[in-house]
């Protein structure tokens, strides 16, 4: 898997980003908190969401924006795929607004959908993914100095053995949870049997029989009373129909005699409205007089005459109306005119403001660029002084070859070829110190045989012996071979000072090659910012030129708003013409709409005073009838008066008494056999209720039963499962354990292959012991702060080919990061990091992105990525570098 490309608007602090990431190694360059690591943050969060950044969306999104988006571009086995995610923060928090992942031949949305199908793909959760690829800051020692327990549970986090210790956990806690639910279900089970037991000792069946007989009875004897109760109920009812009808006559009686009081009363009221209609008469009259001298006077400054009719009034009126619309015509035509000139003075004047602000915008970009080229200027001429110092650091080093043997690009193969004279000299000079040794042995037994009178040849007696004068020979020999030995010592010294010299040449030789590098990195930079300036200074030109050409126009526009604010003062003088011609007008036709309506009001006051008339006539028809039903209720009263019979009243008087007094007796009686049947029912109920919680209870009792039998089946699973759990991580940890030390110590061997160290072993419990060549053990703890460091970044490497291949080294892996692994290594041990780098892109990953704010790492880069942030606005920008153009010359 690689990452291709990403872009951010509004995450973190980011306000627009967009940046492309190659294959092979690229460091993340820049100060601290310059943002560095939300660039990466910005990859996970694409992936799998918040929960890859162990933050919220409320962390996200960029202060005060209403929106963040961030789009991830990568490519997996074989296939390309983007990846966009969009945050909408106008609520009360952040919601997620669109989350899309394109890839080969589908497209996923929503995102749940498209977090699994990431988990699918990648074969890693969000958890297992930022563990593996990610080596955050800071966290390079944390391994080494934990203690073995702590040890032992990072990597089992790292390595997700964790969950299965979670799961174990939870296997466990639900065991017990069984085991309690389970032991609550006998409780219960023995309480319901208990239960059951006290109920069938009660004989519900037989109480039940008996309260049924007892019931029957009492129903039978309220049956009885009942049929007498409504026999004395129909003998109050008959003596109340008689009452009632006496009472309705009565009532129909009184209800005569008021209505008798209140038609004497109608017929004098509608007599004082038929009064009153009469004065309203008169006062419509004067109205009508009123009306015809406001007529007469309306009309006296008109052309009409006096008697003119409505309908000529309203002529005149549609005529003064007529010119009024003209004139009103008229005047819009002014006021748009007048409109038209404003408009387009104002719009003169803004394209003046317009003009003569780009004008000063021009003007502070012409500024900003001198200072530009002022600043560029300043440093190219550092930069030329600095090409200077090198030339002559360069001639300084050459110089050392003047009296050298040879020149400069020979110095490797005259190093080499002194270094083989001399290895030739020593073992040489090796030989001849072991021959002269055992020649001086030689001599020295001779001289005892001597001694002795023995021959050092053949061990005769040295009279008889014949070869005695040899030991002379010898000695000469020796003296040869001593001489010779002086000379091969004086050329091995002669030899080891020219090596010396070689050496410094070789060094000499370095130096030249890296002086002329830096030399020609720093004139190229010199001519691309020479290039820079003069392509500033055109721009400058051009500045002036069009700041030049916007004033004009900006003048030409304030003379084009003059002229036309002149033709609108003219329109607005035609504009007070025509408005006092429309007030003559006015003034005109209000005189005819006063006697118009006044001539209306004429009309209206005749006809009331006709319908008024035709009122009063209607109220004298309506009395007349009036008086007539009178006389019919005066008829009807004399009728009613003599039809009530007083003897039959007082005798359905008595049988109402009668019949009330023994409906209240048997009511009383009613109520007692009525609440003895009540009580029955009651009890009757509850002896049934009774019998179905007996039932409900057996029912239960089954059902707990089954429930405690399948509660103890699954208390056996968990039990199960738990052991299970402890037993895959157990194996889990030992398959890692053994595939993580064979991955360490292979990357272990390239970081120390030239050091003491020979090899790493890793136990079951995660502890570590280095071993020395010479046998020796050691703890981490006891290497140099340096060398702790490049250990734990060589652990954290394996952990990563452990996670990212598996076991059984099957998996594609991610993008390695590395987030400030310099922190803890001096600058002797950054050559090492980067041959772990190295080691790492021979193993198959393929894309290694380094965070750092050291520049040593820059020349160790395939692609350099600059992060700076800007103080004023505390935004974040990214671009990508040469990344000769961030390290100055030494």
């Amino acid at each position: 898997m690689r990452f291709t490309r990403v872009r951010l608007k509004n995450f973190k602090c980011y306000g627009d980003a967009d940046l492309r990431l190659d294959s092979g190694v690229t460091v993340i360059h820049g100060v601290n908190g310059s943002g560095k690591s939300s660039l990466l943050e910005a990859c996970f969060f694409a992936l799998y969401g918040a929960r890859a950044l162990d933050a919220t969306l409320d962390d996200v999104v960029t202060t005060g924006a209403d929106e963040t988006i961030v789009e991830l571009w990568f490519t997996h086995a074989g296939g390309d795929y983007h990846l966009k995610r969009r945050l909408r923060a106008t609520g009360e928090r952040p919601t997620t607004a669109e989350c899309v992942l394109d890839a080969p031949g589908a497209t996923y949305e929503g995102a749940q959908d498209v977090r699994a199908h990431v988990t699918e793909l990648l074969r890693m959760d969000d958890d297992a993914f930022v563990n593996c690829a990610y080596v955050r800051q800071g966290e390079v020692n944390k391994l080494i100095n934990a203690t073995p327990s702590e040890r032992q549970d990072m990597l089992d986090d790292l390595l997700q053995l964790g969950k299965l210790e979670e799961y174990r956990q939870r296997a466990s806690d639900a065991r017990v949870g069984v085991g309690r639910v389970r032991d609550d279900k006998q409780g219960a089970l023995s309480q319901v049997a208990a239960q059951i037991e006290a109920k069938e000792d009660q004989n519900l069946h037989a109480t039940l029989n008996d309260l049924q007989t007892e019931l029957s009875d009492a129903e039978s004897d309220i049956e009885r009373y009942e049929d007498q109760r409504e026999t004395a109920a129909q003998t109050l009812e008959d003596a109340e129909s008689i009452l009632e009808e006496y009472e309705e006559k009565r009532a129909e009686l009184d209800e005569i005699e008021s209505e008798i009081e209140s038609l004497q009363e109608t017929i004098a009221e509608t007599e004082r409205k038929r009064e009153r209609l009469g004065d309203q008469i008169s006062e419509h009259r004067d109205t009508i007089s009123e009306c015809e001298s406001t007529i007469a006077e309306a009309l006296s400054d008109s052309e009409l005459e006096t008697d003119s009719g409505q309908d000529a009034v309203v002529t005149r009126i549609e005529t003064l109306e007529s010119k009024d619309d003209q004139l009103r015509d008229e005047l819009e035509e002014h006021r748009l005119e007048a409109s038209e000139h404003a408009s387009e003075a104002e719009n003169h004047h803004e394209r003046a403001e317009s003009l003569e602000q780009q004008a000063e915008e021009k003007r502070e970009r012409l500024s900003e660029l001198e200072a530009e080229i002022e600043k560029t200027e300043s440093r190219l001429e550092e930069r030329r002084e600095k090409v200077e110092s090198l030339t002559k650091a360069v001639e300084s080093q050459r110089e050392r070859f003047e009296e050298a043997p040879i020149d400069p690009g020979a110095a490797d193969v005259h190093c080499e070829e002194v270094a083989g004279e001399l290895d030739s000299v020593r073992e040489e000079l090796a030989e001849l110190s072991a021959t002269i040794e055992q020649k001086r042995d030689s001599i020295s037994e001779a001289e005892s045989l001597l001694e002795a009178g023995k021959c050092p040849e053949c061990g005769q007696d040295v009279a008889g012996a014949p070869h005695v004068e040899s030991i002379e020979d010898d000695r000469e020999e020796l003296a040869e071979l001593e001489a010779e030995h002086e000379e091969l010592v004086d050329r091995r010294e002669t030899l080891e000072t020219s090596l010396e010299r070689a050496e410094e040449l070789v060094e000499a030789e370095s130096e030249i090659e890296r002086l002329t590098e830096q030399r020609d990195t720093v004139s190229q930079l010199i001519d691309e910012k020479a290039e820079d300036v003069e392509r500033k200074r055109e721009r400058v030109a051009e500045l002036e030129a069009n700041i030049e050409r916007l004033e004009t126009d900006a003048e030409e526009a304030r003379e084009a708003a003059a002229e036309a604010e002149a033709e609108a003062a003219a329109c607005r003088e035609s504009i007070g013409e025509v408005n006092e011609k429309r007030g003559e007008i006015k003034d005109r036709r209000q005189r005819l709409e006063r006697a118009l309506d006044a001539l209306e009001a004429t009309a209206d006051a005749e006809a009331e005073i006709e319908r008024l008339r035709e009122r009063r006539a209607d109220l004298a028809d309506t009395n007349d009838e009036r008086r007539q039903r009178l006389a019919d209720k005066r008829e009807r009263k004399a009728d009613l008066a003599g039809a009530v019979d007083e003897s039959q009243i007082e005798s359905a008087r008595e049988e109402k008494d009668r019949a009330a007094d023994y409906i209240e007796q048997v009511d009383g009686k009613l109520e007692e056999l009525r609440e003895r049947r009540d009580t029955l029912q009651s009890r009757i109920g509850g002896v049934n209720r009774e019998i179905e919680e007996l039932e409900e209870l057996r029912e239960q009792h089954g059902e707990l039963q089954a429930t405690v039998e399948r509660l103890d089946s699954l208390y056996e699973e968990t039990e199960e499962l738990e052991r299970m759990y402890g037993t895959l991580r157990a194996e889990l940890r030992q398959r890692n354990v053994e595939t993580l030390e064979r991955m360490l110590n292979d990357t272990f061997e390239l970081i120390y292959q030239n050091a003491s160290y020979a090899r790493i072993e890793l136990d079951g419990d995660y502890e570590l012991t280095i071993f020395q060549k010479n046998g020796d053990a050691l703890d981490p703890e006891q290497l140099s702060g340096g060398e702790r460091a490049l250990f734990n970044l060589s652990l954290r490497c394996a952990i990563y080919r452990l996670l990212a291949e598996g076991i059984d080294g099957a998996a594609p892996m991610p993008p390695l990061v590395l987030d400030e692994p310099t922190v803890f290594l001096d600058s002797g041990h950054v050559s090492q990091l980067v041959a772990l780098v190295e080691r790492m892109r021979e193993l198959g990953v393929e894309q290694i992105i380094v965070v750092s704010h050291d520049e040593e790492l820059i020349g160790a880069a395939d692609d350099l990525v600059h992060v700076e942030k800007d103080p004023t606005t505390n935004r974040s920008r990214v671009d990508r570098m040469d990344a000769a153009a961030l390290v100055e010359p030494t």
